[in-house]
């Protein structure tokens, strides 16, 4: 019987800007690897994958505004 996958999202834990994107769908991220680059009050803040896993979807593009708790990136974890 086919295991449902375990997904995970990886959210923003603050208001900030998106400067860039570094992942694409069916992208493979090691747990560690940046995968959304944040800007807040002129810091970069680098946010990364917890877990390993397959991009299954970005949910934001260079330039967005995200708010607390926003999903940027959602992963098929391995």
């Amino acid at each position: 019987m086919a295991r449902e996958p375990r997904t995970a999202d990886i959210v923003a834990e603050m208001v900030a800007n998106v400067m860039t994107v570094a992942v694409e769908p069916g992208d493979s991220v090691a747990a560690g690897d940046t995968v959304v680059l944040l800007e807040s009050m002129k810091m970069e803040i680098p946010v990364l994958a917890e877990h390993p896993g397959t991009v299954s979807a970005v949910k934001v593009s260079s330039g967005d505004v995200v708010q607390e708790g926003d999903i940027l990136v959602s992963l098929d974890l391995v």
